[in-house]
């Protein structure tokens, strides 16, 4: 008798849906929008009719579907509590008992970040290994802890929020949490651009960033390009994010980082550049860990979310 999955990943403007057998195979993936309006009201039971009718176009009987998994973006407990996603405009309910009675499936839920993480140990960078941290460079600084195979939820679901950090004392500007000196303020797509600018004002050194557009990804293009200015601020990005990949190897040990999100994208060059600063600052314990780029790009979510229902 053949055994289905869903995965679900839930962003603000769409919702990514997989179909997968009880191996990790994708079988089929699509996406509907995320209607966020009257408080996201519609999110989940759009999602329900969305897999009842995939299940009802394969033929797929309810005794042969071993779960739902969901990934969201706000922390959830392991009771499958949210206990807020303001971009969704859910406050606090339990997600898995909602969407297990629209469904009639079981349902289990978590972080977005998290649940990420959780696909790419099982199926991308970080397959083979049991201890890992996922490490997601976008917008913001995302990140995910597995221990043993399992994901570290914490108390409220908040256990892997690694861009809240703090890692700058002097820090005036403030994060978009309301904190200063988090590391998401240095390491993430944003946190380059706002190095870069500072590097740009306070030098006078020629570069190729003086002349166009200041991302994340003409900094490292620039990097590649041996510019002397990008390399500076190459250095600054890895100080803080070695850092920072160092203090949460003190406390959790793992055997690999994987790194992500749309910052990764620099390739193996980023790489040189945390792991040489991470080795500075690690604990002689830890220097072990390895480091590679995340392989799932945005599949990592719904790849999670099935392996939350695959023992």
């Amino acid at each position: 008798m053949a055994s289905y999955v869903f995965g679900i990943d839930v962003g603000g403007t769409t919702v990514k849906l997989g179909l997968f057998d009880a191996e990790g195979t994708v079988l089929e993936k699509w996406e509907i929008p995320t209607i966020t309006t009257n408080h996201g009201e519609q999110i989940l039971p759009d999602i329900a009719k969305s897999v009842l009718a995939k299940a009802e176009e394969k033929s797929i009987a309810k005794e042969d579907v071993i779960g739902v998994g969901i990934g969201v973006p706000g922390p959830v407990d392991d009771e499958g509590v949210i206990y807020k996603a303001a971009n969704l405009g859910w406050d606090e309910f339990n997600i898995a008992d909602k969407l297990a009675e629209l469904t009639g499936f079981t349902v289990k839920a978590g972080n977005d970040a998290n649940v990420a993480a959780l696909g790419e140990m099982w199926k991308g960078g970080g397959c083979g290994y049991k201890d890992m941290v996922a490490v997601t460079l976008g917008t913001g600084v995302g990140g995910g802890i597995i221990c043993n195979g399992r994901v570290l939820m914490g108390a409220t679901g908040a256990g892997g929020e690694i861009g809240h950090m703090h890692i700058v004392d002097d820090e005036t500007e403030t994060c978009g949490c309301g904190n200063t000196g988090c590391l998401e303020q240095y390491a993430s797509a944003t946190g380059i651009v706002r190095l870069a600018n500072r590097k740009l004002q306070a030098s006078d050194k020629d570069s190729v960033l003086r002349t166009g557009e200041v991302s994340a990804k003409t900094v490292f293009d620039a990097v590649k390009a041996n510019d002397a200015l990008a390399i500076e601020i190459a250095e600054e990005f890895g100080d803080y994010l070695g850092e920072g990949l160092a203090n949460i190897a003190a406390v959790v040990n793992p055997e690999i980082f994987v790194i992500g999100g749309g910052v990764s994208k620099a390739g193996d060059v980023l790489l040189d550049y945390i792991e040489k600063n991470f080795q500075k600052y690690a604990f002689r314990g830890c220097k072990g860990a390895k480091f590679a780029l995340a392989t799932l790009g945005n599949d990592a979510g719904i790849y999670g979310a099935a392996k939350l229902v695959i023992e």
